[in-house]
């Protein structure tokens, strides 16, 4: 093992949810990042599943906020988990503490450019609901057999109004030398590569970064409740890679 890993294992790993799940959704994946002796560290955002009376002034930014709040507060560099739009709050916190982010590790997502949004959701009474296992595509929910759907849906939270649409600000070139992990549930590294092409300035972004890797999960896009071991182990793996020189 070189020094390089040496001095990866037992970092912080800081994990990001996605939409409309907070800390507890990486509860599964947690035991296999101890078990390899790092130190995972989950975060519920900000306004999670609070009304909009508390919740409507929060916004992307908060979200970043929380996450560099988070590595301030840790001796050495860390590494940065998103899923889904988790992502942009992680290369958001890149953006903010390049110096102090040893890589990114996207799950099932990219990059978001400078003023890029995660989606649009409808609101209901000042805040996006979880809409239903059912509004997404088939390929996404695939792997989520009836029984997790049923365990899983009771605990998603509704997320603040301007979270989704808010445009992520991307101030400081640093982060192109952060190493970027895409862990991705359908598309090897070849169909990732091509697909972002067409995305326009997402492509631009990613093409950006000095060190990227794909890799396939085989999964839908909630591994961390499908497959959460083989999830945490891909995490491990990651963590604990050298970044190829270049691309």
């Amino acid at each position: 093992m070189s020094v390089l890993r040496r001095s990866l294992t037992g970092m912080d790993v800081i994990l990001i949810p996605g939409l409309w799940l907070d800390a507890s959704s990486w509860d599964d994946v947690v035991p296999t990042l101890r078990a390899a002796g790092l130190t995972p560290r989950a975060l519920t955002m900000p306004g999670v599943g609070a009304a909009a009376s508390s919740s409507a002034e929060i916004g992307i930014a908060d979200w970043v906020d929380a996450v560099v709040a988070e590595i301030d507060a840790t001796d050495g560099r860390v590494v940065v988990v998103g899923h889904s739009g988790g992502g942009n709050v992680a290369w958001g916190a890149a953006d903010s503490r390049p110096e102090k982010v040893a890589r990114v590790v996207l799950v099932d997502t990219a990059v978001p450019y400078d003023g890029g949004i995660i989606s649009e959701f409808d609101t209901i009474d000042g805040v996006v609901p979880f809409p239903g296992w059912d509004f997404f595509d088939a390929d996404d929910v695939a792997d989520l057999d009836e029984a997790t759907r049923a365990r899983t849906a009771p605990s998603t939270l509704s997320v603040p109004a301007r979270v989704p649409t808010d445009p992520i600000a991307l101030r400081d070139e640093g982060r192109y030398a952060v190493p970027v992990t895409v862990l991705s549930g359908s598309l090897d590294e070849a169909d990732f590569r091509a697909f972002v092409t067409q995305w326009g300035r997402y492509a631009d972004e990613f093409e950006a970064i000095e060190n990227t890797e794909i890799i396939r999960l085989g999964t839908g896009h909630w591994p961390q409740f499908s497959q959460p071991e083989h999830l945490g182990t891909q995490i491990v793996a990651a963590v604990t890679r050298e970044p190829a020189p270049g691309r």
